[in-house]
């Protein structure tokens, strides 16, 4: 379960941020998670509940709140842009697999809401 490494590198880094702004309070964490990143938003939200309950300090008791980026391949013959998981690999505009991925990877932190 890759989820929780990803919930203790966010922490990490939430943590250092409200040290550095000297927060005394994390609300909530925004999460952009791309459609095709192999985290699955149900687990990592539980990983989430579980450390930020066992986390002192600012982080304690974090809400988490995930927005997913939606998956976007770009095709290099014909220029075009179509969603990943609906045509996988193979353009659905020419049929072209000399593709690549644009969007829909992403694991990052979006914003924090702290007091």
């Amino acid at each position: 379960m890759h989820e929780l490494g990803v919930v203790f590198y966010i922490v990490k880094d939430v943590k250092k941020v409200a040290e550095e702004n000297k927060v005394e309070r994390v609300n909530s964490v925004t999460l952009q998670l791309g459609e095709v990143s192999t985290v699955v938003p149900e687990l990592l939200q539980d990983c989430w509940k579980w450390a930020v309950e066992k986390e002192e300090g600012p982080i304690h008791g974090a809400g988490l709140i995930v927005e997913q980026i939606d998956a976007m391949t770009y095709c290099e013959d014909c220029k075009k842009q179509y969603p990943t998981v609906e045509f996988g690999k193979t353009c659905p505009h020419c049929g072209s697999e000399n593709t690549y991925l644009l969007t829909g990877n992403e694991v990052a932190i979006k914003e924090i809401e702290a007091e």
